[in-house]
């Protein structure tokens, strides 16, 4: 695990599980995911990410003094811009505008969810199959691991 501050208040912990990157930001000594503002999640995946203001800004279309002020709160983006940031942060606008506590960053992993979305019944069961299979596997391998 990896620590970083967020802002003088909050230092983050960044976990790598697997492909997937999660980051909490530590509050009052306990560990858990607390309702951000937009300004600081875009701040907390930007710094993840190793941009800074001014990359983030030219990947979107704006400029550097415009994110620090979406990062402070000061003013909120339009939805076309928030889209963009969404995208180049690897997380969804909903998660960004704190619609939803849930991170998925993995895009892929989004991209297949909606896939399985777009199947046949009978087809996505073949699948649900499958992925609660592979889970118990992984479950009951780490189980006899631990002993």
């Amino acid at each position: 695990m990896d620590w970083f501050p967020l802002n003088k208040t909050f230092p983050v912990c960044k976990a790598q599980i697997s492909d997937l990157t999660l980051s909490y930001p530590l509050f009052l000594g306990h560990l858990k995911h607390f309702f951000m503002t937009f300004g600081e999640r875009v701040t907390l995946h930007r710094k993840q990410l190793k941009l800074s203001q001014h990359d983030l800004a030219g990947k979107v279309g704006t400029s550097a003094p415009i994110i620090g002020r979406y990062e402070r709160d000061e003013i909120k983006p339009s939805i076309e811009t928030a889209k963009k940031i969404a995208d180049e942060l690897g997380v969804t606008v909903d998660y960004l505008i704190g619609g939803s506590a849930n991170l998925v960053v993995d895009k892929k992993l989004m991209k297949r969810i909606e896939d399985i979305e777009a199947l046949p019944t009978e087809e996505k069961d073949k699948v649900y199959y499958f992925i609660d299979m592979a889970i118990t596997h992984n479950k009951t391998k780490k189980a006899f691991a631990n002993k």
